[in-house]
């Protein structure tokens, strides 16, 4: 069996590779992978813990979080459209939908 040690370090290195996915790109579908990074850094340390306690708590919790994603993913890939066919780029730094 692995160690709890081992997925925990496995969660932290996928969490700092979403933080810096999300601080360094500039494309938002970039931004958004690095979301679903994070977020599944999250959920893997989530079902590390369940299985060293033995509940099935954390897993239940772990369900939820993928249903949310999975909505965010749509929401946020349906803004992603909309904002291409109005500005034609996918870059943040170009992009001012909320500036006058």
């Amino acid at each position: 069996m692995i160690p709890l040690n081992w997925y925990l370090i496995l969660g932290a290195v996928l969490f700092v590779i979403g933080v810096l996915g999300f601080f360094l790109k500039r494309n938002i579908i970039a931004l958004l992978l690095s979301v679903e990074i994070m977020l599944n850094a999250v959920n893997l340390t989530f079902v590390a813990f369940s299985s060293q306690r033995g509940q099935i708590s954390g897993q239940v919790f772990v369900f939820f979080v993928l249903v949310v994603a999975a909505a965010e993913a749509a929401v946020g890939l349906a803004l992603v459209i909309a904002m291409y066919r109005n500005r034609e780029t996918l870059n943040v730094d170009r992009s001012n939908l909320l500036k006058w």
